[in-house]
């Protein structure tokens, strides 16, 4: 029997296409890439409102209402990509796209805009931004949808999460620092100047991942390396709407992501954490802090949980981090309820302060591992289409994914405003000067702790109807390497 065991598991291993380690470093890039120029959208309005002139609440209404035109084109690029099978494959051309379409509307938008007449920047503005939205998403959606082809061994893919998370992490620490540190001191705020040198480093930075990106991604990203291999049937858009119907993976993976993307796009916006750390706490200042201190231990918890992934497979280390996330989140709350959350400080470390911070950077870290190990699960749901209906819609599954979790993740600011206005913030949100009050903490801590651990248990639930563990992947992968050899030889005959 042992002789058995040994002999399948050989076979399998035999069977997986995988990549090497710093092509899959070098294609996690591509996320990093985009996150760059995201990082730049953030100050956006501040360019809008106190460059050009525009109105804050214009601003604020368009770049609302660009998220419905952001999962608008999803769907639509995602049934670009996967029609695309040229000499330069499938993703590579849309990386490449993508960055020089960011690249021309960014360099437009905070160079000429405020150089506009008065009555058409508006209308070049919103023109601009919906451009910027279309090159945003095709670069994007490769980062889902690329991993198919760069490995489909179930014990490799995790990998991608571990460089992704790390990446993510040093990124917005380091942009942080450097915005807040270099770039507002040297031009005196959200200027003219703060905005073309801000632009220039992006482009520059985010052009360079993306070469490493590409040259990741070069060798695999080729016709035999699509599906089962060979010319795969065109994707209409009716099919979009098969694959949602009959993907059971794919829904619970887009209940389990969507759900938890809310719940943290709430717990961690800007007004909750000035609520929490200004209001309850009394000093935002421990806010900055602690984000700071949080990094190299986040990092640490990263290297943990996918090294967990990629031995005991994405499903069951997203179950094991939720179970630890709600654990954790849980502990937080019972610690700010029957402690007095006043008392902590950075620069005094008494035993109210030490318990927070240790269960805040533990949450912290865990919470990046759950809501990071779900990108590799998609393209074991991409590869489960391939296997139950032979449909390779890498584009389409990720795009599908992103619309919804973008509808879904977009309620967060309504939410929050309308939980304040029942307790009175109807014409201005908390800020630090706000005394604290009992409705606050309670609105703090559903905010905080609440809808995080109502996300996780709605994860939970969609787990438990997910049948994509690490054996059924290996089982899947090996019925379509026995496809692509069955394809092959047909065609040589």
């Amino acid at each position: 029997m042992e002789t058995t065991v040994k002999e399948v598991k050989a076979r399998q291993e035999s069977r997986y296409r995988r990549a090497k380690t710093w092509q899959i470093g070098a294609f996690a890039l591509n996320n990093t890439a985009t996150n760059i120029f995201l990082y730049l959208m953030m100050f956006v309005s501040y360019y809008a409102t106190g460059v050009v002139g525009l109105g804050t609440v214009i601003v604020s209404t368009l770049i609302t209402m660009s998220r419905m035109w952001d999962g608008i084109t999803d769907p639509i690029i995602g049934l670009w990509i996967d029609k695309t099978d040229g000499k330069m494959g499938k993703f590579r051309p849309f990386m490449i796209m993508g960055w020089v379409v960011m690249t021309i509307i960014t360099l437009l938008m905070f160079f000429t805009t405020h150089l506009v007449p008065e009555n058409m920047r508006l209308i070049y503005f919103i023109i601009l931004y919906l451009v910027y939205i279309v090159g945003y998403t095709f670069q994007t959606a490769c980062t889902k949808a690329g991993q198919t082809v760069l490995t489909n061994d179930p014990e490799q893919r995790p990998l991608f999460s571990t460089f992704d998370m790390s990446y993510t992490s040093l990124l917005f620490a380091g942009a942080a620092m450097y915005v807040s540190n270099y770039m507002v001191p040297k031009h005196g705020g959200f200027t003219e100047s703060f905005f073309h040198e801000f632009v220039i480093t992006v482009v520059i930075a985010s052009g360079v991942m993306t070469a490493i990106a590409v040259a990741g991604l070069w060798e695999h990203d080729r016709t035999e390396n699509f599906g089962t291999g060979g010319v795969q049937e065109p994707i209409k858009l009716k099919d979009m709407f098969n694959i949602i119907k009959g993907n059971r993976p794919l829904q619970m993976l887009i209940v389990a992501a969507s759900t938890d993307k809310l719940a943290s796009t709430v717990s961690t916006n800007s007004i909750v954490m000035v609520m929490l750390f200004g209001i309850l706490i009394g000093d935002y200042g421990v806010f900055g802090s602690i984000s700071a201190i949080t990094m190299i231990p986040v990092l640490i918890l990263i290297q943990i949980g996918t090294r967990y992934a990629r031995k005991f497979g994405s499903k069951k280390a997203l179950v094991v981090s939720t179970w630890m996330c709600i654990a954790l989140y849980s502990a937080m709350f019972l610690l700010l309820w029957l402690g007095d959350p006043s008392q902590i400080r950075m620069t005094d470390m008494n035993a109210m302060s030490i318990a927070f911070v240790t269960l805040y950077i533990l949450a912290t870290g865990v919470r990046n591992v759950s809501g990071g190990i779900v990108i590799p699960m998609i393209p074991d749901i991409t590869d489960y289409e391939v296997y139950k209906n032979d449909r390779y819609a890498p584009g389409v599954m990720g795009t599908i994914f992103s619309f919804v979790d973008k509808m879904i993740s977009s309620l967060g600011q309504t939410v929050i405003g309308i939980l304040l206005a029942y307790i009175g913030f109807k014409e201005v949100f908390p800020s630090v000067d706000t005394p604290p009050s009992e409705e606050i903490f309670w609105v703090t801590m559903f905010l905080f702790v609440g809808m995080m651990i109502l996300g996780w248990v709605a994860s939970l639930i969609a787990m438990k109807f997910y049948e994509l563990d690490d054996k059924r992947m290996a089982e899947i992968q090996m019925e379509l390497a026995d496809r692509r050899d069955a394809k092959k030889a047909a065609i040589e005959q």
